[in-house]
């Protein structure tokens, strides 16, 4: 099939046109009379080449998802912030350096992927988006999170993996449906108490921090739904005193680590933790079996 490079700029009298999808084509740019699809609900644009936005996809009033993966955006215009029904907004994989402060003014935004860009800093409107329940901006260029992202009560699935964050939000008790948190491959020095009051967290990945980890919060017992932990490959010694209290935990990642094989309250847990080591050869074994 002959892939589209151009939209005529008579789409925008489509005003009826509920779902477009343009993915995998070579579109370069939209045109400004896009913004008369004013009925559109569903906008699929992923896998193009699309370097700019128009101001007009702001008038797009009815727009609910939105995919914009893998083009070649390097910025969002902050007429973006207009589309107040938007519950999706997919941008992996483009070029996008910063993010606009009308991010924030997406109050029905649920799910936001900016993965594999170049973002340096989140703005801290993003504490404004109040139904956001994912937020995934893996292989990024953090090097901190904003505090507004410990506030966003709603919020589900933290995933910042590949970036150069140092501290989390010391706010993080505010995330009380929290249940995934993965901060892996970064360089983060400590993991904020605050933390330990998100109780519903099930999976939590701190690994791969390498030398800048070398503790875990004292109140890390309180966690009282954590299932899966990862602290691989980083400097931890021991566990706190409040790690025998997890008592979901089943399965626990401790390769490259200086503790003990195993540590006393995974031994005290019998043969309900499945226990990773480097000593092990990173083979699942269950302790105490």
């Amino acid at each position: 099939m002959e892939q589209i490079e151009w939209l005529p700029d008579s789409i925008g009298k489509l005003s009826g046109l509920v779902t477009l999808d343009l993915s995998e084509n070579r579109i370069l740019a939209l045109p400004p009379s896009i913004g008369g699809l004013s009925s559109l609900t569903r906008l699929d644009l992923h896998s193009n080449r699309i370097a700019q936005l128009p101001d007009s996809i702001g008038d797009l009033l009815s727009l609910v998802f939105l995919d914009l993966r893998a083009n070649q955006l390097s910025a969002l215009p902050s007429t973006i912030g207009r589309l107040v029904r938007l519950e999706e907004l997919d941008l992996t994989s483009n070029y996008i350096s910063t993010l606009p402060d009308s991010i924030g003014s997406l109050a029905s935004l649920k799910k936001l992927s900016i993965e594999t860009n170049e973002v340096e800093e989140i703005p801290h409107t993003i504490g404004h988006c109040t139904s956001l329940k994912e937020l995934r901006a893996d292989y990024n260029r953090l090097k901190a999170l904003p505090e507004a992202v410990g506030k966003i009560g709603t919020l589900e699935v933290l995933s910042v993996r590949y970036n150069n964050v140092r501290q989390l939000p010391t706010t993080m008790s505010s995330l009380e449906n929290l249940k995934e948190l993965d901060v892996s491959f970064n360089e983060l020095e400590a993991v904020p108490e605050s933390l330990c009051f998100a109780t519903s967290l099930v999976k939590m990945n701190v690994g791969n921090n390498f030398a800048d980890l070398k503790y875990l919060p004292r109140s890390i017992g309180n966690l009282a739904n954590l299932e899966e932990l990862d602290i691989s490959n980083n400097q931890i010694r021991f566990l706190p005193d409040s790690f025998r209290l997890l008592a979901k935990l089943r399965v626990l990642r401790v390769e490259e680590n200086p503790l003990e094989l195993p540590p006393r309250h995974v031994a005290d847990k019998g043969a309900q933790v499945n226990y990773y080591s480097s000593l092990s050869l990173t083979v699942l074994i269950r302790v105490n079996e």
